[in-house]
């Protein structure tokens, strides 16, 4: 078993944060189009659109929002085509950045998105800038208590994972992102609880955050580049330690 994954930390902390903020309802529709995008509209046949249109349900999302988002995501938007558009470059401190888009205007998108480095206190960067710190991983959670760590390492191997660590409130399946369908559906049919499923770019190499202040500026502008509608998933190769991490609001 490995250690915790590098990004891992900040995806929980943002996560509560978003929660807190009230901007969940966003991130949960945006999961359903990754989903759809990455595996197709069928939530039968797509594992990782199925947990994700569970949770959206759980959030109160309505249903014409997700199926709106399953169609954008699969290209069945009847009169609009979308477009994946990744953006590179550097933030404050010169961390890596790494901005994935869906775009139905790419010369809209192309200068808000360097805007938006500049604003945050970055620059836009070349393509494969920062491409090459970042290596893309299927990520499972499992949740729940007492769980027999080797039983479940077990089970997620004999389906394809590549490696487990514990959290918190549980554990994180590593996988090769063409496998993390049927990795995920065979930990669920073994009785664990899937909590999320998901395709990330973690980092290789990172920064340590050495202050509250910095730490905060950080998270700030990620989130800014969240709330865009055509942004899709933030990754940077900043790192948060617990002690900080513990004292943010």
């Amino acid at each position: 078993m490995s250690g915790h994954s590098k990004w891992a930390n900040i995806k929980h902390r943002k996560a509560a944060q978003d929660a807190k903020k009230g901007v969940a309802y966003q991130r949960l529709t945006k999961n359903i189009i990754a989903a759809a995008k990455a595996g197709g509209g069928d939530p039968n046949a797509n594992f990782q659109l199925k947990v994700a249109v569970d949770r959206a349900k759980e959030g109160n999302v309505p249903m014409d929002n997700i199926e709106r988002a399953i169609k954008r995501g699969s290209g069945n938007l009847e009169g609009v085509t979308y477009e994946d558009v990744t953006y590179e470059g550097y933030g404050p401190g010169g961390v890596a950045v790494m901005v994935e888009t869906s775009t139905d205007n790419r010369n809209r998108t192309a200068p808000e998105m360097r805007s938006l480095f500049s604003k945050t206190g970055g620059a836009i960067g070349e393509l494969g800038c920062v491409a090459w710190n970042f290596e893309r991983r299927g990520v499972i959670t499992v949740t729940g208590k007492g769980i027999d760590a080797d039983e479940l390492l077990g089970v997620a191997v004999d389906a394809g994972a590549d490696d487990l660590s514990e959290e918190e409130d549980g554990f994180e399946i590593i996988t090769d992102p063409s496998v993390l369908s049927q990795v995920a559906s065979a930990i669920r049919d073994a009785g664990y609880i899937v909590g999320n499923v998901e395709v990330s770019l973690e980092p290789k190499t990172t920064i340590q955050v050495k202050t509250k202040e910095e730490a905060e500026k950080l998270l700030s502008m990620v989130d800014r580049f969240e709330e865009h509608d055509d942004v899709q998933s933030v990754f940077s190769n900043f790192e948060i330690p617990d002690e900080i991490l513990a004292i943010l609001n």
